[in-house]
């Protein structure tokens, strides 16, 4: 079984940066996808970004320019750097993670809150 362990939530004004940081333990194979998921009160939980083990890339329209998510596949680490946040980047955010991109999301951490102060 899969765990991930979510870090680096916090409160920041807008026009900050903050960076989230999630490791995988307790995998016997690679994880190819990992990613991004954020739930704000109220609405549906979205794809932020996805990653997969050979650096593919791809990202919710609207963070493109603003988040940059990488990887390090020697620790299964994920990270989302989160530049020029805005009020509505306001959410839980969830890491999430994969066997196999095709079946991207399988796995979940418990969450870490973001919040942007206008």
């Amino acid at each position: 079984q899969v765990q991930l362990v979510e870090s680096g939530g916090g409160l920041v004004q807008a026009g900050g940066s903050l960076r989230l940081s999630c490791a995988a333990s307790g995998s016997r194979f690679s994880i190819n996808a990992m990613g991004w998921y954020r739930q704000a009160p109220g609405k549906q939980r979205e794809l932020v970004a996805r990653i997969t083990s050979g650096g593919s890339t791809n990202y919710a329209d609207s963070v493109k320019g603003r988040f940059t998510i990488s990887r390090d596949n020697a620790k299964d680490t994920v990270y989302l750097q989160m530049n020029s946040l805005k009020p509505e980047d306001t959410a839980v955010y969830y890491c999430a993670a994969a066997y196999q991109v095709i079946l991207f999301p399988v796995y979940w951490g418990q969450g870490t809150q973001v919040t942007v102060s206008s």
